[in-house]
């Protein structure tokens, strides 16, 4: 069989059929969730799934009614979708890396637009970042996820984790944060002097700062956050 050849492609790249954990890295970026039950994972992750899985989006009272308040108000970037039943499901999104946590009865912060995936046991809510409204398209929020369980995120690349010490204020650019330890809760500092050095380099020049003890998540990209109203 040559190096090249059809076969050998099939066989370098053909899925892990050996029972794996509930959250498994398919490859660098793609999620295999071995279901028997249900998951909750980010709307249109699905790439493909073998055996009897059965796919709901996520009913407009499914959380509550202030969550659908929030939701309202974020727009559809947390429209979550639950697969239920057994078999293999694959989750992607735009061909970005996943990582995976697994919680211990602790809490974590995730860009909206970067949560790929959680078990249905953590318990979860919607953060509008409120003096982001209207600065960035379609704000910008978060979803803190606290429990006991496995969450996976998304990256554009490789993430970086940068550690927060008492006394020692970590800044990040808001559109390269992708999440945060659940106990840190960021302020903004606008600065127009240094709109044209720091950050996307148009209008104000927002920045996260994270004070405290923790761990912020950042990646080598600024991703734009579109809204879809209208």
């Amino acid at each position: 069989m040559g190096k090249y050849s059809l076969n050998a492609f099939v066989e370098n790249t053909q899925q892990d059929d050996k029972d794996n954990d509930y959250f498994v890295l398919e490859t660098e970026r793609v999620l295999e969730v071995n279901l028997d039950g249900e998951v909750w994972s980010k709307m249109g992750a699905m790439i493909s799934y073998i055996g009897d899985i059965k796919f709901e989006r996520e009913r407009v009272m499914e959380h509550g009614l202030a969550k659908m308040f929030k939701k309202a108000l974020t727009g559809e970037g947390t429209q979550l979708m639950r697969a239920k039943g057994k078999g293999r499901l694959y989750l992607a999104d735009q061909g970005k890396k996943v990582t995976i946590f697994e919680l211990n009865n602790e809490s974590i912060c995730v860009n909206g637009n970067d949560l790929l995936a959680f078990e249905p046991q953590i318990e979860w809510d919607i953060h509008l970042m409120r003096k982001m409204a209207g600065i960035m398209a379609g704000g910008l929020f978060n979803v803190t996820l606290k429990g006991s369980g496995k969450v996976a995120i998304t990256t554009h690349f490789e993430p970086l984790t940068l550690l927060v010490k008492p006394g020692q204020t970590v800044y990040t650019d808001p559109h390269a944060t992708v999440a945060w330890s659940g106990n840190l809760t960021p302020e903004f500092i606008t600065d127009i002097s240094f709109r044209t050095f720091i950050g996307r380099g148009s209008g104000e020049s927002i920045q996260m700062a994270f004070s405290g003890e923790g761990f912020v998540i950042i990646q080598p990209f600024e991703e734009v956050y579109f809204s879809n109203e209208g």
